[in-house]
């Protein structure tokens, strides 16, 4: 281990202020970020410059990636970017049985360490990540297909929110009991009973981060952090075609442990061979009783059924839905619905699937528009916003595998075409595969039409339904969250009766509800300290990010009384 080089006093004065701030923001629900979105913002006062992130990603590329984990039996590599160059780097492959252990013998001194010194640490290794937020965006972009800007932000500053956001509430959880308290019974004339009681926040063990591919470290995060600011070790395990964004977030931390004289081994990273498939075997070793899991429904409930030792957390997938009755900014409407549906190529767990519409249309400021009429205005809205190739690559990025251009291409044999998907030519990558949305009409009232929209449609696809009155798309939200899940609802109307009736729908199935969008905030975006990302209460996902009950079961309270 290396001598400590940052002492508790250096990390009370770098980041107890960011703390006590993410304390208060997750309080207030305020807009708060410490971290900038603007690229401009980086290359002063130790972080790296654009040109000097670009050089770092391409010094990785073609390398071996040393982390002096052990148990290292090999080494593994098979990453391609979605833009198409192979990334050609190497990575350790553990011994698990191995390194399980090794990463165990660090968790005394970790939770000797306390809430807010482990807090502390975990801030510094955020603040190291935001130092390199050039070099992770390159990682992410070419990991997951996000366009650079996105990468940037989303891979970036809005993912260190999302990790500083779990450290808080961890934080936060861990202080709600005193860790001494002197109690004193009165026993009438006799001498009182006295005791010393001691409650220490104990860690449940080895926690496992399976990742994922279209957000390795947005989603990453939140679970990483928790579970670390928890008192957990933790073993990272990339999903395979987006290694590299958590191997580097593995190595800061690594560094940043060491530095502060814990044991590096509290963070570890499982890449697997191609083909290996190790979460499964991971998952129910009993070493490992933490899971954090975003990805496929299939393997999200394998995880819940099978991972009987472990607690949980999965975010899977769903329906998500936008209902729109009416609207008082026709044009606002369309605008922010075409952005939702082409940011990242739908690639997002949280963009709008299912369109409900009336079939004898709505009110809007501009008059009564019909069925036909919306949607039609809607594909002209998106083919607008997407008519320019530059402009279209850099919202939409790069599709992120070819199941979902099966997807894209096998959605328009669903139901008549309202909007076609065109292929965009990238100039800057030749071979990736850039796709714009498609929208299809489809009759609510169709057994085979139900089929097609009552399940998800992973990528660039949107479903325009018609159905009978608002009422009865206030009961097919209803029972597609019910039944399939959502992680975002949206809905436009004028009428408050129709807005009751939406919003009880989604406070009774617990799914997050966005009313009325029509500026420059989308349903598809949350904002870490103030919005909750999931609920944890349909089938799309168990957990939300972040809340309470994401992280205080990640630790249990041992008490130890002592005669006073």
């Amino acid at each position: 281990m290396a001598a400590a080089q940052l002492t508790t006093d250096h990390l009370t004065e770098r980041h107890r202020p960011t703390l006590d701030q993410a304390l208060e923001a997750i309080r207030t629900r305020a807009y708060w970020s410490p971290h900038p979105e603007h690229p401009k913002a980086y290359g002063e006062n130790g972080s790296l410059s654009a040109a000097e992130g670009l050089a770092a990603h391409q010094a990785v590329l073609g390398s071996r990636f040393e982390l002096d984990q052990p148990g290292t039996d090999g080494w593994t590599q098979g990453e391609v970017s979605p833009y198409g160059p192979a990334l050609g780097v190497e990575y350790p492959h553990a011994d698990i049985d191995v390194l399980l252990p090794a990463m165990r013998a660090g968790m005394g001194a970790w939770r000797d360490a306390g809430p807010e010194t482990r807090a502390l640490v975990c801030l510094e290794v955020l603040a190291r990540i935001s130092g390199r937020t050039h070099e992770f965006a390159h990682a992410v972009m070419h990991t997951s297909g996000q366009a650079f800007m996105m990468a940037l932000q989303a891979g970036g500053p809005h993912a260190q929110d999302r990790g500083l956001e779990a450290v808080a509430y961890a934080y936060a959880e861990q202080i709600r009991t005193p860790l001494v308290a002197d109690w004193s019974k009165p026993q009438g004339k006799r001498d009182p009973l006295e005791l010393r009681k001691t409650f220490t926040p104990v860690a449940r063990g080895i926690a496992l981060l399976v990742g994922c591919n279209t957000f390795p470290t947005w989603n990453g995060y939140p679970g990483l952090f928790a579970s670390l600011a928890t008192g957990n070790p933790v073993l990272v395990k990339p999903h395979p075609r987006a290694v590299l964004p958590l191997a580097l977030t593995v190595r800061v931390a690594r560094e940043v442990l060491a530095e502060c004289g814990f044991d590096p081994n509290l963070v570890a990273l499982a890449a697997e061979r191609p083909g290996e498939g190790i979460a499964k075997t991971l998952a129910v070793r009993p070493e490992i009783r933490i899971i954090d899991y975003t990805g496929s429904t299939s393997f999200g409930d394998w995880l819940e059924a099978n991972a009987r030792q472990a607690q949980v957390y999965t975010e899977k997938a769903g329906v998500n839905t936008v209902l729109i009755d009416s609207t008082d900014d026709y044009r606002g409407m369309l605008s922010n619905l075409a952005f939702s549906l082409s940011l990242y190529s739908g690639q997002m767990c949280t963009t709008p699937q299912n369109l409900l519409i009336p079939r004898d249309g709505i009110t809007t400021d501009a008059g009564p528009k019909s069925y036909d009429e919306v949607v039609a205005d809607l594909a002209a809205s998106v083919g607008g916003l997407l008519g320019d190739d530059a402009r279209a690559n850099a919202l939409l990025g790069a599709l992120v595998n070819p199941d979902v251009k099966a997807r894209l291409e096998a959605a328009a044999e669903l139901g008549e075409v309202a909007l076609a998907s065109r292929e965009v030519a990238n100039p800057d990558f030749p071979d990736a595969v850039v796709r714009t949305p498609v929208i299809v009409k489809l009759d609510g009232s169709k057994p085979d039409a139900e089929a097609a929209y009552m399940s998800e449609c992973f990528g660039p696809v949107s479903f325009a339904v018609s159905v009978e009155s608002t009422a009865d798309a206030v009961e097919l939200l209803r029972r597609t969250v019910r039944e399939k899940g959502a992680m975002t609802v949206g809905a436009y109307t004028t009428s408050p009766e129709a807005e009751r009736a939406i919003e009880e729908v989604c406070l009774e199935e617990s799914a997050q509800l966005s009313l009325n969008l029509t500026g420059g905030v989308y349903v598809n975006q949350t904002a870490a300290f103030s919005d909750f990302h999931g609920s944890g209460g349909n089938p799309a996902a168990n957990a939300a990010l972040c809340d309470s009950a994401f992280v205080a079961n990640r630790f249990r309270v041992v008490e130890v009384r002592r005669q006073a």
